[in-house]
């Protein structure tokens, strides 16, 4: 359930019109909705009231904006990181130290120093290299870092090939075959407090089958762990629940992922860490457009809008589905391909696709845009950088203001040697 719904005709973000946004802020710009993010991380935590001692993390990179950021923050949620960039971003909006977890499998060592710096919680190790220099900086500082090692099962999410990360080509982690090893020398190292394991599989599941294996991976790495005499206190599950894009699909809900979770892992007695993103802000947010004019095509016609791949970037690297819609439907239809002003041919949000029929001038959204939407966005063909609005019942704020060409454009400087 969201909170963009038809009031009146007229599409709004919760008690907001999404024209009076478009008339006050401009177009395109993304829209979230502070009730769906709320109701989001709620759903999620009831989902897993069976599953134990549990630690919620948001997976910044879905969605980094600072008051989104805000509102998981108050709703008891930590984060999951995977740069410098994001650890600060998290704690700027009031995210605890202790809960953050710093992911990613090119962590350097001002990232590590850094996390050590802040106080975090978790450094989720990708390799033995970077425990190595993890319990080196710890140790010159007389600390003990607390990590876990992630490990990759080889299990196919069965998602997307560039969101999938745990077979056994993918980049992340160390080998499920020789991780016993790894964690057996890591642990052994002064300055680091190695006391679990960490897996993820990839992002958008849309069935359980694949988690439920990898989590039974998991717990048999966790027996021959505690067999070996490791004391394993913690073991991050991930995330990667998906959240439907068309109006057919119907991935696991929360509850069905959580009576899972607790039934692979009974007695397991470890704190049991999630790093959901897409599940939390997937559908908080929409993009909305407005169409700058109707150009006739061979099999269809092209509805030109005033967002582009920049501002988007999923349809163009994933071939991924946005469901379109106007703002004002009138209730009739057309066939058309809805594209953007790039000078691309992967500039296309839509190919020959049933849609509400717009005209110049109307406005459209594209759902299911709150995660992997703006963050991903930037300023190709010098287009401004995308805004973004939130709102909170019938009130709405920018919280990340549009940048223009030139402001980025003062940025650069040439050379006295070439004036």
């Amino acid at each position: 359930m969201d909170h963009f719904q038809l009031k009146d005709g007229v599409l709004h973000a919760e008690d907001v019109a999404l024209s009076d946004i478009a008339e006050q802020v401009g177009t395109p710009v993304y829209v979230y909705s502070r009730a769906t993010l709320e109701r989001h991380a709620r759903v999620f935590r009831e989902g897993l009231k069976d599953a134990g001692k549990i630690h919620l993390a948001f997976a910044v990179k879905s969605n980094p904006n600072l008051a989104v950021l805000k509102i998981l923050a108050n709703q008891g949620y930590g984060a999951d990181v995977v740069s410098g960039g994001e650890l600060e971003r998290a704690l700027a909006a009031g995210m605890k130290a202790d809960d953050i977890v710093f992911s990613g499998v090119g962590k350097s060592r001002a990232e590590l120093t850094l996390g050590l710096d802040k106080g975090i919680g978790q450094f989720n190790l990708e390799s033995e290299e970077e425990g190595q220099m993890l319990a080196e900086i710890a140790a010159s500082r007389g600390e003990n870092a607390s990590a876990t090692l992630r490990v990759n099962p080889d299990v196919d999410a069965g998602t997307h090939a560039k969101i999938s990360t745990g077979k056994a080509e993918n980049k992340f982690g160390v080998a499920i075959d020789v991780a016993p090893d790894i964690f057996a020398r890591l642990s052994k190292l002064e300055g680091l407090n190695l006391r679990g394991v960490a897996v993820h599989i990839g992002s958008q599941l849309q069935n359980l089958d694949p988690l439920e294996k990898c989590y039974t991976r998991m717990g048999q790495l966790l027996s021959d762990l505690r067999s070996a005499g490791h004391a394993i206190t913690h073991v991050d599950l991930g995330g990667g629940l998906g959240v439907p894009y068309k109006p057919e699909e119907n991935p696991p809900s929360p509850a069905d992922y959580g009576a899972m979770v607790a039934r692979v892992t009974e007695g397991w007695d470890v704190t049991l860490m999630f790093e959901p993103g897409r599940v939390i802000a997937g559908n908080s947010g929409v993009m909305m457009t407005q169409v700058i004019r109707i150009k006739p095509g061979v099999n269809s016609d092209f509805v030109i809008v005033d967002a582009a791949m920049n501002d988007l970037m999923r349809p163009a690297i994933y071939d991924a589905w946005h469901h379109f819609e106007a703002v004002q439907p009138t209730g009739d239809s057309m066939t058309a391909s809805i594209v953007g002003p790039i000078c691309e041919s992967s500039d296309i949000f839509a190919k020959e696709r049933e849609v509400d029929r717009v005209q110049t001038d109307d406005l459209g959204i594209f759902r299911t845009a709150g995660a992997y939407g703006a963050t991903m966005a930037n300023t190709y063909n010098s287009r401004p950088l995308v805004p973004e609005v939130l709102v909170d019942g019938d009130k709405y704020a920018v919280v990340a203001e549009r940048i223009e060409p030139s402001t980025i454009m003062a940025a650069e400087h040439v050379p006295d040697w070439l004036k």
